[in-house]
């Protein structure tokens, strides 16, 4: 920009953006995104996310459109643009940062708390800078904000419509307080979103830099990257082939019951477009399964990036070839009050196993067999506030065509690390006993599922244990002839507690939790001998 402020820059507005450009700015974008992470998970005070790194991260044009995102939660992120579309209807001003979490306005569930910032550098806004964290707890009937049973959203925690939190630059103060007097670790939840605030922050500076150094080229670059992105998903799209693939799984009980819940998924392939339609679906639920239309648009996003080339940069063009429908006051478009903090962790991985599972025939060489199909939620915390643990829990990755399964990873919508066993006892009342491999869980195949986990935590206080998880009793499906994976199980003293429930544990209790394995791919009569041999020499499969 010159003095005058006019603009100087002979590649103006509309001028075409020659490849090396065009790969400099894509490649700045994404760096900016991906420092954002970096100063949220250093400056944040709970290990949730300086530990585990359950946070993510992204950049957006003015006018809501995702422009570059660190690689970070598939939940999160394809469901932050309707974060964004909730701000620009408040009329968002230099200077001001919107926090929210109403899954019915832009959230997910209520502990994933999104910060949206104006990116204004020369006073105009350009863009948005956008957090979202998993909190360990926002208030409710239960420590860490998860309870099993919740029948209402209002039993889950704060919830908090978008609302200014720093308004044209100056706090927001009685914000600030509302959020403080309702949760149970006041000093952590301020602390995290302050990491928050200046993981923004760090993205204006740096969205400000690169404007200096590219002027309008880097406006043009937004809709310039979005475009290239578009173009290389529709032309993977129109590869496969065309027609309508279908299919039906099941959630195990809502929390609340113990019946289960339907998910059901038409994917229809038509040239360089595909459409999801959970038409048959379950109605909406009594208990807390219910998720927000965003999630099940996330998963879908996130099956469509899994089936075609990983190289495309991920932004708002990998998007506009999808296209998703549920039936209002569905599981997957619920009214409110629904209860909803599960349907961000476990629905949508159901909706992940279904659409892939759909798509089964029409990519084989790129769908695996079933993965663990859950996050394996647990939540321990003290009824006085003291402390919440969050964790979600790795397991079996499916066989791919090619591959066994990964062992012990995250799985589908989530992307975190596990806590490492001394940050764990060092910031709670809590000592990891067991922490291993589950031999003999992956499904059998040519290609062996992968292996689930077994965790075991002493707790040395009275407690609340809260459990949300899934495929106790339906396991990870194998694929063209493998096995399928072992079931997981939820353990407090060695006796088995149920799927999804909240209790209260004593000091001295042992909680459990053996994580699901993958299923496998493939004849297993057909597994190369090595292999076996390999597997029973690493004591990956059980002993006879």
């Amino acid at each position: 920009m010159s003095d005058d402020g006019t603009n100087s820059d002979p590649r103006r507005a509309g001028d075409a953006i020659d490849p090396v450009t065009l790969e400099i700015l894509r490649n700045q974008l994404e760096s900016v995104a991906t420092e954002m992470g970096h100063v949220l998970i250093r400056g944040a005070y709970s290990p949730n996310i300086k530990e585990r790194q359950d946070c993510s991260t992204a950049l957006f044009d003015a006018s809501g459109r995702m422009v570059a995102q660190a690689e970070h939660i598939p939940v999160h992120l394809g469901a932050m643009p309707d974060a964004v579309e909730t701000v620009l209807e408040k009329d968002p001003k230099p200077g001001d940062v919107f926090v929210l979490n109403d899954p019915f306005a832009g959230g997910t569930h209520l502990p994933d708390v999104t910060l949206v910032s104006t990116i204004a550098p020369e006073g105009e806004v350009i863009g948005f800078a956008v957090s979202r964290a998993h909190h360990a707890d926002v208030g409710g009937s239960a420590p860490g904000s998860m309870p099993a049973g919740a029948r209402e959203i209002f039993e889950e925690g704060l919830r908090l419509p978008a609302v200014r939190l720093v308004d044209g630059g100056e706090p927001n103060e009685a914000v600030r307080e509302l959020i403080r007097a309702n949760v149970r670790t006041p000093d952590e939840r301020e602390a995290d979103l302050r990491a928050q605030r200046a993981a923004n922050a760090r993205a204006e500076e740096r969205v400000g830099e690169l404007l200096e150094e590219h002027g309008s080229t880097l406006l043009d670059a937004f809709d310039a990257v979005i475009d290239y992105s578009r173009e290389r998903v529709e032309a993977e799209l129109a590869a496969l082939p065309d027609g309508t693939y279908r299919a039906r799984d099941v959630l195990e009980g809502d929390g609340v019951t113990d019946e289960d819940v339907p998910i059901e998924a038409a994917v229809t392939v038509d040239d360089a477009s595909i459409a999801v339609d959970f038409d048959g679906t379950a109605d909406q639920v009594t208990g807390n399964l219910n998720a927000p239309l965003s999630v099940a648009k996330s998963a879908v996003y996130f099956v469509v990036r899994a089936i075609t080339d990983p190289e495309i940069p991920p932004n708002h063009g990998c998007y506009e070839p999808v296209s998703v429908s549920a039936p209002e006051g569905s599981l997957l478009d619920p009214n409110p009050p629904a209860a909803v903090v599960g349907g961000n962790v476990e629905t949508s991985q159901r909706v992940t196993d279904v659409t892939l599972a759909a798509l089964a025939s029409a990519v084989p060489d790129a769908a695996p067999a079933g993965g663990q199909g859950t996050m394996n939620n647990l939540i321990i915390g003290d009824r006085a506030g003291e402390f919440t643990y969050y964790e979600t829990i790795g397991g079996g990755f499916g066989a791919r065509p090619g591959k066994d399964g990964m062992d012990g990873v995250q799985v589908g919508m989530t992307n975190t690390l596990n806590t490492p066993a001394e940050a764990m006892e060092t910031e709670y009342p809590l000592r990891v006993e067991r922490y291993a491999l589950r031999p003999g869980s992956g499904g059998d195949g040519r290609q062996r599922g992968g292996l689930g986990l077994e965790r075991t935590v002493a707790v040395e206080t009275d407690v609340t244990v809260s459990l949300l998880t899934e495929r106790r009793r339906t396991a990870p499906a194998g694929l063209a002839g493998g096995a399928d994976g072992a079931m997981g199980k939820n353990l407090v003293d060695g006796e088995p507690v149920p799927a999804k429930a909240s209790v209260d544990v004593a000091a001295g209790s042992t909680v459990s939790i053996l994580t699901p394995g993958g299923g496998g791919h493939g004849d297993p009569e057909e597994r190369d001998p090595e292999a076996r041999e390999r597997d029973r020499r690493d004591g990956k499969v059980e002993e006879e």
